[in-house]
């Protein structure tokens, strides 16, 4: 049975120390619901891997800012105050990833693939080692990255980046089935599919829920087989990352 009542319920069984893959793009698409449900049940020193960590007062943020995250694989520190305060204090440890990277991590943990080569970091701090993962009480580098593997293909150096598969994640759909099948909302497509994919257990939070049968297969944009737990949220209000005004 992967239909659950409410949030609470469907992230039971998450203790401390997971390693939590959470789906979003600033704050579209977030699993919010879940992310709250999360921070009401009081679990802590979590892995999470995610394109950024929410914003103040909002998505991970909520987290972060409840000193619930121990480390954090982002690419964007973004909008969020809090992320930036931690991250310099020491209090957060940090391991900042290309985009695109940390988006074919994800994909290859679902496909089952370890690792792969990409030409994104080589030559730089991403490759080469010496990125500042967490600083000190002095403000200086308490640790710091390793350098990875490089490869020669052709005529062209490649740094091998390892894939991710996490012990959860958490995901938004605009519409789902009682199967787990989710149909994301535009952009909210650009993480939540391959978060999904590289959760060992996979919540989905859905706007719509409907009866297996009632998304067309074609109309599928991640199916059924990824997703373990399904809980209906109603629709999400809709939010504003950062609101520019003409003078």
């Amino acid at each position: 049975m992967k239909l659950f009542t409410t949030a609470i319920e469907a992230v039971a069984g998450i203790g401390d120390g997971a390693s939590i893959a959470v789906g979003g793009f600033g704050v579209c698409g977030v699993p919010d619901t879940l992310i709250e449900a999360l921070v009401d049940a009081g679990v802590g020193d979590l892995d999470v891997y995610s394109n950024n960590c929410g914003v103040d007062g909002y998505g991970l943020g909520l987290l972060l800012s409840a000193g619930r995250i121990a480390r954090i694989t982002a690419s964007y520190v973004g909008e969020n105050r809090e992320f930036a305060r931690a991250y310099l204090a020491g209090d957060l440890e940090v391991h900042l990833t290309p985009q695109g990277t940390l988006a074919e991590r994800l994909r290859a943990g679902g496909a089952g693939l370890p690792a792969f080569y990409t030409p994104a970091g080589v030559g730089t701090p991403v490759a080469d080692g010496g990125l500042p993962l967490r600083y000190g009480p002095d403000g200086g580098v308490a640790l710091a990255s390793e350098p990875k593997e490089t490869r020669v293909f052709g005529d062209r150096t490649y740094v091998m980046e390892e894939s991710i598969v996490t012990d959860v994640a958490l995901v938004h759909a605009e519409v789902g089935d009682t199967d787990g099948n989710l149909v994301f909302a535009k952009s909210a497509m650009n993480f939540n599919p391959l978060v999904a994919m590289a959760g060992r257990v996979t919540i989905a939070q859905v706007e719509k829920l409907v009866e297996p049968g009632d998304i067309g297969p074609a109309a599928v944009h991640l199916p059924g087989v990824f997703v373990q737990r399904v809980v209906c949220t109603g629709p999400q209000a809709k939010r504003i990352e950062k609101r520019t005004v003409a003078a």
